[in-house]
């Protein structure tokens, strides 16, 4: 199984790749439920954190509250329990 990070950055830098076909799913600790998060929105990505813009808002995000990712809606990557 490929590591998210790893699949994160060939999401954003490889040109056969198009970020707006994907859709992360994440952990909020705040709400205590998963959402969802547009590929487009993340910024960076670091070795612990992806830092995410919301309507000029900046979130660092630990890569380790990611538990999906999507492509058009198809389930890719699952992080394991």
């Amino acid at each position: 199984m490929i590591y998210i990070r790893d699949l994160l950055n060939k999401i954003k830098w490889d040109p056969n790749e198009h970020p707006k076909d994907y859709t992360i799913l994440y952990y909020d600790r705040i709400k205590k439920a998963n959402k969802k998060l547009k590929f487009d929105y993340i910024k960076e990505i670091d070795s612990i954190f992806i830092l995410v813009e919301v309507d000029d808002k900046k979130i660092n995000l630990p890569i380790h509250r990611i538990r999906e990712v999507r492509k058009d809606g198809k389930l890719i990557w699952k992080r394991e329990p």
